[in-house]
């Protein structure tokens, strides 16, 4: 297939990029197009100030917005020109994206790109159906391409551990009113009209066995969705990196959307369980016991669905793009 142009081609992976998933589905970023290039920046007035003071959740969204954009310069037929905080002056420009040299995507890129919009994020439990190891070999293969690691975490007992760091931290912030006040903000009522946020009928799940606690973007609201009827845990995999500064986040941000988007094309789905990395004594525990001393950035879970998940949500092009 012949390259298109390159306004064109930067067109299409703006418009792809706010296909990401982020943490709350805040959508934090926006997009400055100037010419032949893409600014990639954190809209700071979208980051959690409670749960992730340092940004750390901001960064690792935006990251998988920039692994989408480089997805799709791709598939439009020209090689990404990536430039990663480029400008010391100006910390929320986070990436520039220019389309390169002309070069043909492969069938493993058209196949990710082809999972963009089609992806979406699991908050139940799952069929009894293992992912296969040669999908997670894979995903492995996938992380380290962009500078992450992926362990899957097979021992029972480790298991175990994860999943009562993650009640315990679901708990506490349970209890803490700023916590509660900051989800919140982001649980979108089946009414609403807003773009952006987790949506009434994503709320819910059945619960799995050890049990992996979910937000409660419902709480103490009457239009939780009803459990689904998978309560399998599936396969619990933690993502981390050597280093642990902006530009690791950022590194972990495509590692996950290279993820996904993989594990997407294979018919598996994640789930996401972070609180217990919002917690610094926590994170620490898991640096320290199952991570090898690296830093952990996202604990999923992976697996097959019974049923389809509700469609997601994002903010219109003019909302987020800068021309």
């Amino acid at each position: 297939m012949a390259a298109r142009s390159v306004k064109h081609a930067l067109d299409a992976a703006v418009e792809a990029a706010r296909w990401a998933p982020s943490v709350h589905n805040t959508q934090p970023w926006t997009f400055h197009l100037d010419g032949a290039e893409i600014g990639l920046k954190a809209d700071v007035e979208r980051q959690l100030h409670v749960s992730d003071a340092s940004g750390r959740e901001l960064l690792i969204s935006c990251g998988a917005a920039l692994f989408t954009m480089r997805t799709v310069i791709r598939c439009e037929g020209y090689e990404p020109i990536v430039r990663v905080l480029p400008d010391p002056d100006r910390p929320n420009l986070l990436a520039t994206v220019k389309a390169g040299a002309p070069a043909q995507a492969d069938e493993v890129t058209w196949v990710l790109g082809g999972e963009i919009e089609r992806r979406r994020t699991h908050r139940a439990g799952f069929a009894d159906v293992p992912v296969p190891e040669r999908l997670l070999q894979s995903l492995e293969r996938a992380a380290m391409n962009e500078g992450a690691k992926l362990t899957p975490v097979l021992n029972p007992q480790a298991i175990a551990v994860i999943a009562a760091l993650t009640e315990a931290a679901q708990g506490v912030q349970a209890r803490d009113r700023r916590f509660t006040l900051e989800l919140l903000r982001w649980s979108r009522a089946p009414e609403s009209t807003r773009m952006d946020g987790v949506a009434a009928d994503a709320h819910g799940g059945g619960r799995t066995e050890p049990y992996f606690a979910q937000r409660e973007y419902a709480w103490r609201r009457e239009w939780v969705r009803e459990s689904g009827p998978g309560t399998a845990v599936g396969t619990v995999a933690l993502l981390s990196t050597v280093g642990d500064g902006r530009e690791d986040w950022i590194a972990a941000g495509q590692a996950l959307q290279h993820i996904l988007l993989h594990a997407a094309a294979h018919g598996v789905s994640a789930a996401f369980h972070t609180q217990a990395l919002e917690m610094d004594q926590l994170r620490e525990f898991l640096r320290q016991q199952l991570c090898g001393a690296a830093y952990p950035q996202m604990i999923m879970r992976l697996g097959v669905t019974l049923d389809a998940d509700p469609d997601s949500i994002r903010r219109s092009l003019p909302e987020v793009l800068e021309e």
